[in-house]
Order: C-alpha cells, then structure tokens, then sequence
C-alpha cells in the first residue's frame, strides 16, 4: 500500500514537471506611420525664387571716348532722355567743323559746275561748242552734285557723332549698376550702365521637370517676400522655358507680380505658391510613396485604426511627383499610415504606431 502512494506522488511530480508556462503575446510591432493632411490642392508646390525685373537694358557709348563727366549712381530714379555720362567733345566737334567747311566748299564747287554748265549749254545753241563737249560739262554737273550730297552726308554723320558724347536713359527705371568714372577712356558698345524697368516686376524659378504638369501659362499663383511672409502678392505665369536647363535639368518659369508695391525690391527672395487647377491630379492626399503597395493588382495602403492594427485599403494613385504620391481617392484627413515595411504587414496585425516628426526628433 505505501509502495502505490509513494509510486503515485511521483506520477503526479512527474506530470506536473511536464506542464510549460503560459507565454505572454508578445508586443506589438512598431511601425513608422504618416498623418494624412491637408488636400494636395492646398499644399500646391512651392518654390523659391529671385525677383527680377521683366525690362533691363544694357547701355552704352556709339563711339570712343574719355569720359568727363558721371550724373547717377546705382539706385538713382532716372526718366527717358536723362543725362547720365558724358565724354569730352572736344574732337567731335572739330570733326563736325571740319565737315561743315567741306559743305561749304562743296556747294561752291557745285554752284561753279552749274554756272558753267548754263554757259556751254548756251553756247551749244549757237552752234560754238560740240554736243560731247556739252556732254563731258554736264557729266562734271552730275559729279558736283554728287559730292556735294556725300559731304553733307558725312556732316551729318559728324554732327550726329557730337550728340552720341551724352549718353541718356533710354527708359524710365532705376540704375542697378555703372562702371563709369571721369578720366575712364572707353570703347564703343561697352556695357556702362544697366537700367532696370521698375514698371512690371517678376520673379524667376526653376521648376523640376516632375512638376510642370502643375505649372500652366497665364495661371495663377502667390508670392510672399522672405523679408515680409505675411503679405501676399498675386502673380500670373507669364513664360514657360521651352528647353530645361541642361546641367539642372529644371525649367525656367516667370511670374509676373501684378500687385507689387514699393516694398518688393530686386534681388529679394521669394516665395511662389502655385494655384493648380483642381483636376484629378491634385484634388488628393499627398502620401509618401513607400506607403503605397500592390495586393492582387490593386494599390493598397496599410491604415492602422484606433485599435492599433494594420488594415489594408485600396485606394486610387494619382501623379507620382518628388515628395510623394496623390491618392485622389479612399483616405481621410487625419487617418494614420503605414510608410515602412508595407510588404510585411498582416490584416489585424497588432502595431505600436510611430508617427514619423517623432521618430525623427
């Protein structure tokens, strides 16, 4: 009897050795998720820029010269017909004297041709003078004449020669730069003074080639001064490069500023907001695009509901563009998404969502 109870204890020693211990689930997986915000309509592309004026013109002097004299300075106000340099004109005006005094002595040559011509053309009548001799008088007539037309054509040259020793403003604007000082001798067409045209003011950006589906001629769009990002400017596209830029491969855009006041200077930074139209490329959520996968030929996202579990959803794609991808249709504002490890995800799989601004600090 003893034997059966002691052979029964360790049974039942035996047996309870064998049971293992509950093991607990183990913890949920983290997963880097995205906040979906605003719609991409309102998060239109936004690139930075530097205004410029759309008129700028290059002036300079028609012929050589010493310069005597300088008007302006960068940042002077200057209307049509200004004077800004002036060279000395002392040789000018002795070339146009000169030209002057070969008139004169043109026109009396001319005067003598013609009285002599008058002359032998009524000796002719009389029958005292052959016609070949009339002939070679009145070709001598034409030769005077002609030459007395190149002097005054070369007077007025010279005359015209005193009048390129000012140089003037060509337009109404504002001097953004002059290399010009009294005693500088300088050559015809050299660059002297630049004047910008302060009457339409634009600003130039260059908009990646993923991007201009976004960007369309005459289309509207905001520009906000880094100096002052509280006012906002409207501006309309006024040209599109045809070419992109071969080392950037980025195009150049122009935005006309059409309410720019005395606050917007040249050289500033800017910001340009683009307003899209509101197609299906843009009316969406702007997502990163490793959130998107592929589940039986479908575009899925992985949406983590408020009980913390992956859930797929399949939505609609839109424009692929740098910073993401639009999903024009299937998600809300607000909702949370999976953006890491999209393939390894299972429905109902339990995650400890990490929203991505804080995995980043």
């Amino acid at each position: 009897m003893m034997e059966n109870k002691y052979l029964v204890l360790m049974l039942i020693a035996l047996l309870a050795g064998c049971e293992q211990p509950i093991q607990p689930p183990p913890p949920p997986r983290p997963a880097l998720v995205m906040v979906v915000g605003a719609k991409a309509s309102e998060n239109a592309m936004v690139l930075v820029g530097e205004v410029r004026p759309r008129y700028e013109s290059n002036q300079g002097f028609r012929i050589n010269g010493k310069i005597i004299e300088r008007k302006v300075d960068v940042g002077t106000r200057v209307i049509k017909g200004q004077l800004l340099v002036r060279l000395d004109a002392t040789d000018t005006h002795l070339d146009a004297a000169a030209a002057q005094a070969d008139v004169r002595a043109a026109e009396a040559s001319y005067a003598l041709a013609l009285a002599e011509f008058s002359r032998q053309r009524q000796l002719f009548s009389k029958k005292f003078i052959s016609s070949s001799a009339l002939d070679i008088q009145e070709e001598g007539l034409k030769t005077s004449k002609a030459r007395l037309a190149q002097v005054k054509a070369k007077a007025n040259v010279s005359g015209n020669q005193t009048h390129y020793t000012n140089l003037t403003a060509d337009r109404d604007g504002v001097i953004t730069m002059i290399h010009a000082e009294p005693g500088q001798v300088v050559g015809a067409g050299d660059v002297l003074v630049k004047i910008a045209d302060l009457s339409t003011i634009e600003v130039l950006v260059a908009v990646p080639e993923s991007r201009m589906g976004e960007v369309k001629l005459n289309g509207a769009a905001t520009v906000r001064m880094w100096a002052n990002r509280q006012k906002a400017y409207s501006g309309l596209v006024r040209e599109i490069a045809p070419a992109a830029d071969p080392a950037t491969r980025a195009f150049d855009v122009r935005i006309t500023i059409t309410s720019a006041d005395d606050l917007v200077l040249l050289g500033m930074t800017a910001g340009v907001k683009f307003t899209p139209e509101n197609d299906q490329q843009t009316a969406g959520f702007l997502i990163s695009s490793s959130a998107l996968t592929e589940i039986d030929g479908k575009k899925t996202v992985w949406v983590i509901d408020e009980n913390n579990k992956a859930q797929p959803r399949v939505v609609v794609a839109g424009q692929f563009r740098e910073d993401g991808v639009i999903i024009t249709s299937g998600l809300q504002a607000g909702e949370k998404v999976a953006i890491v490890g999209v393939h390894t995800l299972l429905k109902d799989q339990p995650v400890k969502p990490v929203i991505e601004t804080e995995a980043a600090q």
